[in-house]
């Protein structure tokens, strides 16, 4: 197995390569986009220029592109980058990404990124956001539902038969962390990734976006999980 330098607290077992955060390049190709493009599409306006950190394999990016949408596609792994056509990429950790004076339309922070473990890391992320979205235009984040670390175990199916269970979420000895662990099935093959993952509990989501001077302008979808924010000064 083709595998970088895990982060700690993080890992992840199973066929082929696995990113520093667990993640695994076969899985992640695999799983299909689900209805983000959608959310994505509704809040931003048409042809944007969008900011994509944390890419991954493409699973958004593609289907932002096939919208209309001009992407530029971060990510820490140059094995997921491979993947990613269409779109301009750049091999980068989110929290140390150097674009010099660029602006975008839309900084786009999916997959939960936004609820990694090392504090360091999650201001790092959100000044990212802040440094490169244009002062009229919009941050979108993905971040967890309510009750998330509480309602464990839980799955759900892929639709293309494959099994995703959050099979544990304990305490990770750090204030308001979990270290959760969640099981890929297919029929032909299995992974695992383990994560470190912080619970913004009353209004800590708002004030470290406060912090990195963001604002939430609108909360995208009914369980709360997609919310846009602006820049403020």
């Amino acid at each position: 197995m083709n595998q970088q330098r895990a982060r700690e607290g993080y890992a992840g077992t199973g066929p082929g390569a696995i990113t520093p955060d667990g993640c695994a390049v076969e899985l992640w190709l695999r799983l299909p986009p689900g209805e983000e493009p959608d959310i994505i599409e509704a809040a931003v306006p048409p042809g944007a220029r969008i900011l994509e950190l944390g890419c991954g394999v493409g699973r958004m990016t593609h289907p932002l592109l096939a919208r209309g949408f001009a992407v530029t596609a971060v990510d820490e792994s140059p094995q997921m980058l491979r993947h990613v056509r269409g779109a301009r990429t750049v091999a980068s950790p989110v929290e140390t990404l150097e674009l010099g004076d660029e602006r975008f339309d839309v900084v786009l922070l999916a997959s939960f990124l936004v609820h990694n473990g090392d504090p360091r890391v999650r201001r790092g992320m959100l000044r990212a956001c802040r440094r490169y979205v244009a002062d009229d235009g919009c941050v979108l984040i993905q971040r967890e539902g309510e009750g998330w670390h509480a309602r464990v175990p839980r799955e759900r199916r892929t639709g293309d038969g494959g099994l995703v269970r959050v099979a544990a979420s304990e305490p990770a000895g750090l204030p308001d962390t979990s270290r959760v662990r969640v099981e890929y099935e297919y029929p032909d093959a299995r992974w695992t990734q383990t994560f470190l993952s912080y619970r913004y509990t009353g209004d800590a989501f708002e004030r470290a976006l406060a912090g990195a001077g963001l604002a939430v302008d609108r909360v995208l979808t009914d369980d709360g999980t997609w919310v846009r924010a602006r820049p403020v000064s």
